[in-house]
């Protein structure tokens, strides 16, 4: 079985929430938490701060856990092509800068096509995916109980 350990920030600063603008062909134009794939022997820790970096130019530490949710996915072509997407398992983590200073990104995803600061208030409203983290954004923040987000089939993965 081949399972994606995954791991997604949500960055918080000054009533704000750093999201990567993304854009593919299914799903249109959308928002996506920075994170990725947890490396063999590496933390949860370790892999939120490296994606962020990577992706954001941020540097970030974690300040608790706050969901977990499973994607399985059932596009054929992901499935035979990508077998190491089609099932992940994702972590997700409330975090807070450790340097106000954004360096260059490094390793962008292939989707991605910007970094944005959008105020937490506007969240609801904008195409953040999964859906699920859209939907319970304000409690994935506020409580300090972790959520199970549920496991989904997605006809397509998104970033």
């Amino acid at each position: 079985m081949n399972v994606r350990s995954t791991v997604k920030a949500i960055v918080l600063h000054e009533g704000k929430v750093l999201l990567n603008r993304c854009r593919d062909a299914n799903n249109g134009e959308y928002f996506s938490l920075p994170g990725g794939g947890q490396e063999q022997f590496e933390t949860m820790a370790e892999a939120l701060h490296r994606e962020c970096l990577e992706e954001t130019g941020y540097s970030v530490e974690t300040v608790r856990f706050c969901a977990l949710m499973e994607e399985i996915c059932l596009d054929p072509f992901i499935r035979e092509r990508y077998l190491q997407y089609a099932h992940k398992m994702l972590h997700f983590f409330v975090c807070r800068l450790t340097m106000t200073q954004r360096v260059e990104p490094t390793e962008t995803d292939d989707l991605q096509i910007a970094t944005e600061w959008i105020p937490v208030e506007d969240v609801p409203q904008i195409n953040l995916l999964p859906k699920e983290v859209r939907e319970a954004f304000s409690r994935l923040i506020a409580e300090e109980a972790p959520l199970f987000l549920g496991s989904v089939y997605l006809e397509h993965n998104h970033g």
